[in-house]
């Protein structure tokens, strides 16, 4: 298992982020100690590229040389596990572990059904707010007396991954660079303030037509000119922090299983879950040893398949609350290398993704923490 990579919760993750602005800022959290140190600041301006593993950015500096200066010298963080969306950017905005604010995934169980939860798109009969109980690490800093804003676009306001991660600060909705930079800078003349700025599309391209393409190289030179930008117009005294929520892999077709055309993967299984690089599978009562045997029979070197409890002993998820268990899988399945994980049938949509993430290859877990 050399390749994978453990998270790095309580010095560099996604989660030590924004509880060390905090600390930059003169307001420590005392029940989140991070060992992550960034320079004080009056303000403080957070903007997180979707996508943006630390890995991608150095092998593709030439695209992007304001980013690529920043990271000269800079030590990289890691994202959670899985290292996916929701997860991720659930750890910024809490300060928590994915083991306690419990979006333990793109896709995972409702305990006490036979339903999933799609952290992205949610679902309205479960309330984030009971999901995710916690205060968030924003709201925690607004109520120390810091002036936090989330700038992202418009459709995002009110959404159940917007409660769960963001609850308790001012919402500005911005949909285009120059309105999301002219927010920022607005944001940030509060002393002292805190503003977080959101940006999906490198995230998007990669998906569409993966990080080998000239369409991802083109939006990450767009991307890389934004963040410059963003810096020329704030104040000297206003700290950039630039950070990603994971980094992203192309899985080409030979290197893709469908459970769908291996039927023996789906024997024993009450919910696939998950998504394609990091599966979570729920099984009926008494099959979790022959998932585990079945699995690991079929896919080989291609992929770790172990249980829940194994997954937690080795700290994947940092210290897991009992709310939070049966949203795990009984069987977990990362997947190493480029090799991932489909069902046709299940999440159709996913098979037509080229760029993936969510298992732990450092291509994925590593992110830039970059200070400008």
């Amino acid at each position: 298992m050399a390749e994978f990579l453990q998270p790095a919760y309580g010095a560099r993750s996604l989660g030590d982020v924004v509880p060390a602005i905090g600390a930059a800022l003169g307001v420590p959290t005392p029940d989140a100690p991070s060992r992550l140190v960034l320079p004080s600041a009056p303000s403080y301006v957070l903007f997180l590229i979707d996508g943006l593993g630390a890995t991608l950015l150095e092998r593709h500096g030439h695209a992007a040389p304001y980013l690529s200066a920043l990271a000269e010298g800079a030590e990289a963080g890691t994202a959670g596990v899985p290292s996916t969306t929701a997860t991720s950017l659930t750890s910024l905005g809490t300060g928590l572990v994915p083991g306690a604010h419990g979006l333990v995934g793109f896709t995972s169980r409702v305990p006490g059904t036979e339903k999933l939860l799609n952290a992205l798109y949610w679902s309205k009969d479960v309330d984030p707010v009971e999901w995710q109980p916690h205060p968030t690490a924003f709201a925690t800093l607004r109520q120390a007396g810091v002036s936090v804003s989330v700038v992202n676009k418009r459709e995002f306001e009110g959404s159940g991954l917007t409660v769960a991660a963001n609850r308790g600060v001012e919402f500005i909705g911005a949909d285009k660079v120059g309105e999301r930079i002219a927010a920022a800078v607005a944001a940030s003349a509060y002393r002292p303030s805190l503003t977080y700025l959101y940006d999906g599309d490198l995230d998007w391209t990669g998906h569409r037509y993966g990080v080998a393409s000239s369409q991802w190289l083109q939006q990450l030179s767009s991307i890389d000119a934004e963040a410059e930008q963003l810096r020329e117009a704030l104040p000297a005294s206003t700290r950039l922090v630039v950070v990603a929520d994971h980094g992203m892999i192309d899985s080409p077709p030979e290197h893709r299983v469908d459970v769908d055309e291996q039927l023996e993967l789906r024997d024993g299984l009450l919910l696939f879950g998950g998504e394609a690089r990091f599966r979570h599978l729920y099984c009926h009562r008494g099959a979790v040893t022959d998932v585990v045997a079945t699995w690991t029979d079929v896919l080989g070197d291609r992929a770790e398949v172990l249980t829940r409890d194994d997954a937690i002993a080795r700290g994947w998820f940092g210290d897991v609350r009992p709310s939070v268990l049966p949203r795990l899988g009984d069987v977990m399945v990362a997947s190493r290398g480029d090799h991932a994980v489909f069902s046709s049938t299940d999440f159709a949509y996913e098979t037509t993704l080229v760029g993936l993430h969510g298992s732990l290859t450092r291509a994925e877990m590593l992110i830039p923490i970059l200070v400008g």
